[in-house]
């Protein structure tokens, strides 16, 4: 096992997952540095989510290791690993807030059952939440199905900032979202690191919002795709390296371009676009 990085906030070391005889991700390494926005790509079936699941430990992985914060998880006691998991934010696919709630419930849902503080003012926490992703306060008795799909995202969003994480969660923040509203949401989410200082993981094919946000991107190819001993990362770096890549397997998912035109075509036409 590799030395645990200083600055690292998550750290997979040879982690593997496999769901019956598939393999979703085989022997990963990937390290989460404090304050950065890390954005992971691939095409579908390459474990993106499953990725970020498992760093948050809503999976657990078949084989290796996960560090938060330089400790391994399965040293932590019960009480610490859950004041632990509490610094991370997650922000579902499909936002997930329950329908039967009003906006101010859900957001406030997080608060009410696992504060310490009871001395905090709860309707005053929830409407600076709501105003730091963008909607006023009338919009807190409202439930869900009132709301269209960019600002039911905002308020899983504003939910999960609530309890002031550490470590900001992305699973497919643009998808569902016509043009205008995602690039919304990219804006929101760089507002929200520079606001609460925090380190983020976000999972998306939008690649509007790796241009937009990403200090850093790691790409995955699935498992059946490669051979033994091929690493299941295909690229880990800048966006301006990712755009620039000689790999026609990146050029081609990072452009679109027809599969089967030679690498240096793809890589002009990128350049280009």
């Amino acid at each position: 096992m590799t030395d645990s990085d200083a600055s690292a906030v998550i750290e997979l070391h040879q982690v593997s997952c496999r769901f019956g005889r598939q393999h979703v991700l085989r022997r990963l390494d990937v390290t989460v540095r404090r304050g950065e926005t890390l954005v992971i790509i691939g095409e579908s079936g390459c474990g993106k989510s499953v990725t970020m699941k498992v760093m948050m430990q809503l999976l657990q992985a078949t084989s290796g290791t996960v560090h938060w914060y330089g400790q391994d998880v399965r040293q932590m006691n019960r009480q610490t690993w859950r004041n632990t998991r509490l610094k991370f934010g997650y922000l579902f696919q499909g936002a997930a807030l329950f329908d039967s709630l009003s906006v101010f419930e859900n957001v406030a849902f997080g608060l009410r059952e696992n504060r310490t503080d009871r001395k905090i003012d709860l309707r005053q926490t929830v409407l600076e939440r709501l105003e730091d992703v963008g909607l006023a306060a009338d919009v807190a008795d409202r439930r869900p199905a009132e709301l269209s799909g960019g600002m039911q995202k905002r308020v899983a969003l504003a939910r999960a900032l609530a309890l002031n994480p550490e470590v900001m969660f992305y699973d497919e923040p643009t998808t569902g979202l016509d043009p205008v509203t995602s690039r919304r949401i990219d804006d929101l989410i760089a507002a929200i690191r520079q606001r609460h200082r925090v380190s983020s993981v976000i999972v998306t094919h939008d690649m509007k919002t790796v241009e937009s946000v990403a200090d850093r991107v790691i790409m995955l190819a699935p498992c059946r795709k490669l051979d033994d001993g091929e690493s299941q990362i295909l690229f880990e770096g800048t966006v301006s390296d990712l755009f620039s890549a000689s790999d026609p397997r990146i050029a081609h998912f990072v452009r679109g371009g027809p599969s089967d035109a030679p690498t240096g075509q793809i890589i002009q036409e990128s350049a280009a676009a």
